[in-house]
């Protein structure tokens, strides 16, 4: 007869063995999901997904600005800022299902991961080139990235069998009033004007729905005109007071603390505009600093819009 405490010891050596078993089990589950080939998503209605919701400093919890509009099978990105590829793959879109990508500006917090989404897609292998729409400018920066990958993207051409046409930019520079449709989704370009460079906002349409994107902080009168009667604006934002607690505490960055705060829209600001534009849902990213607590940022762009706000995250789906 086998002793209490040796049978006891072999069921706890089956059970630690069964959970060792499942944690491998689940391991090898999320590495396969991480690198393996994702479906091409569809959407059933307007979409908009926060690949990224951060802005131009870096921050582990939050990829730089980038917004993932979907209708149907087409997918197009408005900006690519850090870590672009990485947040697609989180969202379960392909990287190389997007086919376009607007940029509002050539801040580079825009396009940092512009080059990631470019090439990791053509490994998929994207057999076209990636159209880049954006202001004057566009085309030069465009043929500065090909020209800086040329070598390596052409030994991996002939290496791999790739097409070179995969690795390249179709870059198209608009201004105030651009319009496309296609596949059923509409687009429209506004010029920001008052900033320190060209900018663009720009709103989507399909299916009877509608949203603005904007990712400067100048030109609220042209953002104000191209958002009315959409269902969902979505604008950087700047906490005031902590930038005036930064600044009256002193220091090196004081003055370039000023300069960046009469740069940047303030969350009362933003909720003003929302409001003038009549939308329903103010999405707020590129928040200036990041927020400890959703909800005083939400009071402070409430206490001028009367609708829905939502501090973004990675990963959060707008359909409205």
């Amino acid at each position: 007869m086998i002793p209490r405490a040796v049978l006891l010891g072999l069921m706890l050596l089956v059970a630690l063995f069964g959970a060792v078993t499942l944690c491998a089990r689940h391991r090898v589950r999320s590495a396969a999901a991480a690198v393996a080939a994702l479906d091409p998503r569809s959407f059933g209605t307007l979409s908009l997904v926060v690949v990224g919701s951060g802005g131009a400093h870096e921050n582990p919890e939050r990829r730089g600005p980038c917004i993932a509009v979907g209708f149907g099978p087409r997918i197009v990105l408005v900006d690519a800022g850090r870590g672009a590829a990485e947040g697609l793959r989180a969202a379960e879109i392909p990287v190389d299902q997007p086919d376009t990508v607007y940029l509002t500006s050539l801040l580079p917090e825009n396009e940092l991961g512009l080059d990631d989404v470019l090439l990791t897609g053509w490994l998929a292998p994207r057999k076209k080139p990636l159209r880049l729409v954006g202001p004057e400018g566009t085309r030069e920066f465009a043929a500065s990235l090909e020209r800086a990958y040329a070598r390596g993207a052409g030994a991996l051409s002939k290496g791999l069998g790739l097409p070179p046409e995969g690795a390249r930019f179709e870059a198209l520079e608009i201004g105030d009033g651009f319009h496309e449709e296609r596949d059923g989704l509409s687009v429209r370009a506004a010029l920001l004007p008052g900033g320190p460079l060209p900018a663009l906002a720009y709103r989507v349409e399909a299916g009877g729905h509608a949203a603005a994107i904007s990712g400067a902080g100048f030109g609220d009168e042209a953002v104000v005109a191209l958002s009315r009667g959409a269902a969902v604006l979505v604008h950087e934002a700047l906490h005031r007071p902590s930038l005036d607690a930064a600044i009256e505490a002193g220091g090196e960055d004081a003055e370039r603390l000023r300069r960046e705060g009469e740069l940047h829209t303030s969350l009362e600001a933003a909720g003003l505009l929302a409001s003038r534009a009549g939308v329903r849902t103010l999405v707020l990213v590129r928040l200036r600093p990041p927020p400890l607590f959703a909800w005083q940022f939400e009071h402070a762009a409430g206490a001028k819009f009367a609708g829905e706000v939502i501090v973004a995250s990675d990963g959060d789906e707008i359909t409205r």
